[in-house]
């Protein structure tokens, strides 16, 4: 597995290896004793979701979930294409309300690893698009929250309006923001030395 270490720290672009013939391919989209042998510990995850959107320009974010219930997520797209976004919100951070953006699809495989304390959402590039991600923790109704897509000087590419939920639509700036995450420069799954 090729692993990428991005300009946010502990955000990671993972990109598992697929072995292919005339049937197509097999790939192992995680494996935990694949990561640690290369110096990664990445939490426990307890949950897997799976979304669709039917429409190009679904904009689904930028969400995160508060402590005690702060989430990491591994993400990949099924099917389809999506430009996947990860937003430092971790108080004290160097990078703090900076923002990355990583195209993420069927056909390229890539994974993105979006740590607790971080915003996260994407916008999708093809019809029928399909997400699926694994969380480190449980929903937690209680802990949900959201930042408005449009308050961070994100370049989401649209090709139009985007479509958004009525949660999205009405969630405050970012300036608005008062994050619960507190910057930590050593996060556990970064490689070992």
């Amino acid at each position: 597995m090729q692993i990428t270490r991005t300009s946010l720290s502990g955000v990671l672009i993972l990109e598992p290896r697929r072995h292919g013939d005339a049937r197509g391919f097999f790939s192992e989209s995680w494996n935990r004793r694949t990561l640690l042998e290369a110096g990664l510990d990445l939490p426990e995850f307890v949950q897997d979701n799976h979304s669709l959107s039917a429409a190009v320009d679904t904009l689904r974010g930028l969400h995160f979930q508060s402590p005690p219930h702060a989430q990491g997520k591994l993400v990949r797209c099924g099917r389809g294409r999506l430009f996947d976004v990860a937003v430092d919100i971790r108080k004290g951070s160097p990078t703090y309300g900076q923002w990355l953006g990583e195209e993420l699809s069927f056909e390229n495989g890539r994974q993105l690893w979006i740590p607790a304390g971080f915003l996260h959402g994407f916008v999708t590039r093809e019809p029928d698009t399909e997400i699926c991600y694994k969380c480190t923790d449980h929903y937690a109704p209680e802990c949900d929250g959201a930042v408005a897509w449009d308050s961070l000087g994100i370049d989401w590419g649209l090709t139009g309006a985007p479509l958004l939920s009525d949660k999205d639509a009405v969630a405050p700036g970012f300036a608005d923001f008062d994050s619960p995450f507190i910057y930590h420069d050593d996060f556990e799954y970064e490689a070992r030395s």
